[in-house]
């Protein structure tokens, strides 16, 4: 590694890479682009823990199931198969939750569809911690297909006890089924910053 020091701006020319030793274990390597061009990282001047994206956890998964919904009651979703979980954080079997284990902001989104009903709406919910976050979209019940609700939101989470599930609503006036295509009943998560 060869460096070039400029007294009032620090280093300004490297090549190779800087390996950093922790103060009692562990090492951090900074390793360049072997790309052409130019990179600048800009750190802000402020204290805080700087996010890289194998610690930024990040989720998807569905369910194929037909799970039935009784009427006019909120009902938690069970998306029970799992597309990746990055930091192993949603439950796919019992609880059906996420629960991140890094303080952030996260991107949450889902999707439900019903099968068809001639009468009534459907709507889907995030719930935070067992309770209403935030409604998402609500749509009016279609004998051909129950179609699809969705909702998204940017929610903080602590990284210990927060947990985050979905729920959706129908008002038939009986039982509806999930739609079982591929698809139609999704939820996802990415943290999008550090607390």
């Amino acid at each position: 590694m060869a460096m070039t020091l400029d007294g009032t701006s620090g280093i300004t020319q490297m090549t190779g890479s800087i390996v950093m030793s922790g103060s009692t274990s562990g090492t951090t390597t900074i390793i360049p682009s072997a790309v052409a061009g130019t990179t600048t990282v800009t750190m802000p001047a402020a204290t805080g823990t700087m996010m890289v994206s194998g610690n930024m956890p990040a989720f998807s998964a569905n369910t194929v199931t037909a799970q039935s919904f009784g009427s006019s009651t909120f009902t938690k979703v069970q998306y029970n198969v799992e597309l990746f979980d990055t930091n192993s954080n949603y439950d796919p079997t019992t609880n059906y939750r996420f629960t991140p284990t890094v303080a952030g902001y996260y991107q949450i989104n889902a999707n439900v569809g019903f099968t068809g009903s001639a009468i009534g709406f459907s709507m889907i919910a995030i719930y935070k911690n067992g309770s209403l976050y935030t409604y998402g979209s609500g749509i009016i019940n279609n004998t051909t297909v129950g179609g699809l609700c969705v909702v998204s939101s940017v929610i903080s989470c602590n990284g210990s006890t927060d947990y985050i599930e979905i729920y959706a609503w129908q008002s038939s006036g009986g039982a509806l089924v999930l739609q079982t295509g591929t698809g139609n009943n999704t939820f996802s998560g990415a943290m999008v910053r550090n607390a």
